[in-house]
């Protein structure tokens, strides 16, 4: 019998500021929870739940997370979510908004640097490592805009509307594609 895999899913953003670019990561983790039943209940220092869901032909256990701590300190939060279930860096996918691709466009990778994305950077700093698995969900740029008005900025209805519609079947491709990678 084959071993499920185990997988915390971490969203990036900002508590106090749903529905903004900056935290299209956080909107993702909800929009997961709802489409698998995953229901989360609040921690020290963030939400999490767990189960065991099916994404596309991969079984696996989930975990989802937000921190309750702003994006550019949520580092250690994530990574203290990981210890607590004895998972490896490896097994962790964190889902961030990336002003390198544009709207509505979703990239998956391992590893690597930050970019300069400051979220990305705390939990590199935190877990100790940069090998884990990313998502990296589009928001753009706007030619004329302070980026971090722009990130701070709501998402068009557009937008929401694709981060909880179809951008949430990529997001679980590039999951269930991230399950298949990891050594248990």
């Amino acid at each position: 019998m084959s071993h499920i895999p185990r997988v915390l899913v971490a969203g990036l953003g900002n508590l106090p500021f749903p529905n903004t670019r900056h935290s299209v990561g956080q909107l993702i983790i909800d929009e997961l929870a709802w489409r698998t039943g995953i229901s989360l209940s609040s921690e020290r220092d963030g939400f999490s739940g767990d189960a065991t869901v099916s994404l596309g032909e991969t079984r696996l256990l989930l975990t989802l997370y937000k921190s309750k701590h702003l994006m550019n300190i949520s580092g250690p939060s994530i990574a203290a979510a990981c210890r607590k279930r004895g998972l490896r860096p490896d097994m962790l996918v964190l889902i961030s908004d990336s002003t390198d691709h544009e709207p509505c466009r979703l990239n998956y990778r391992f590893g690597g640097s930050a970019r300069g994305h400051n979220g990305i950077k705390s939990v590199i700093s935190a877990i100790g490592t940069q090998d884990f698995h990313r998502v990296r969900a589009g928001v753009g740029r706007h030619p004329s805009m302070d980026l971090a008005e722009y990130v701070l900025g709501r998402l068009t209805s557009h937008e929401r509307q694709f981060w909880s519609g179809d951008g949430v079947q990529l997001v679980c491709d590039a999951i269930e594609k991230a399950a298949r990678n990891m050594k248990q």
